[in-house]
């Protein structure tokens, strides 16, 4: 289908309560395994530099038992990056990390950092490394994630997502009007478009409805949602409205 959208399944917090106790339960590789099984199009694995939830010995499993690609979430650090280039992932997906954050919360600063990122990225792009950057759904941000050659843009969506979910209407039809004009402006660039963060049940129609918008990248909903329901369920459940929604 030359409209199909895409869904990669982000398994960090399963490494999280993981983590929580310590041990080697719940095994976020199991639940990888899992969604690929119910239908998820890829899997996301974020390494922090303080490897609060995945940790390198997760993505050494991932690398070996997936069959779908993965997309390894990872700063723009020598450490990651030589990582990536020992693994070689399908993509790696740059973002901005703190480490007082509790969650990423915003796009990569590209404009400011362009010549350092554009050098950056081209080891990984020879590598073989589909190279993407998280970013606001800002022009000048856009503009330059395609000059320093990524082929890839994921636009930050949790701005609208919180909107959404604080019953702040006009504000979260705002931030959706961005979405849907710069997920239009990345395309005329050749850019190919993804988007996540903090998408739910309730609020992803919209943004799966975009057709320039190939894949959205959703976790810790996810995940939450299957303490309830069971990881496949939550999975397809999330599928079918975002089929709903494309159709």
């Amino acid at each position: 289908m030359m409209n199909e959208l895409r869904l990669g399944v982000n398994i960090d917090h399963v490494a999280t309560v993981r983590n929580a106790r310590g041990g080697a339960v719940p095994d976020p590789v199991r639940a990888a395994k899992m969604a690929e099984e119910a239908g998820a199009d890829g899997i996301t694995a974020h390494l922090r530099e303080d490897r609060r939830h995945i940790a390198d010995a997760d993505i050494e499993a991932l690398m070996d038992a997936l069959t779908v690609p993965l997309n390894f979430e990872m700063a723009a650090t020598a450490e990651m990056q030589e990582i990536a280039l020992r693994h070689k992932p399908h993509a790696v997906c740059i973002v901005p990390e703190k480490r007082e954050e509790r969650t990423t919360e915003g796009g990569l600063e590209v404009a400011r950092e362009e010549n350092s990122l554009a050098h950056y990225i081209a080891p990984l792009r020879d590598a073989g490394c589909r190279v993407s950057i998280f970013i606001a759904a800002d022009q000048a941000q856009i503009e330059a994630a395609s000059r320093i050659g990524a082929e890839v843009i994921e636009l930050h969506t949790g701005a609208y997502c919180d909107a959404h979910a604080e019953g702040h209407f006009d504000l979260r039809d705002l931030e959706l009007a961005k979405l849907t004009e710069m997920a239009a402006f990345a395309n005329s660039l050749g850019l190919e478009v993804h988007a996540g963060h903090g998408l739910t049940y309730g609020c992803v129609s919209p943004v799966a409805a975009l057709s320039q918008v190939k894949e959205l990248n959703i976790g810790h909903f996810l995940i939450g949602e299957s303490i309830f329901r069971g990881l496949p369920d939550a999975i397809g459940e999330m599928r079918r409205i975002m089929d709903e929604a494309r159709a």
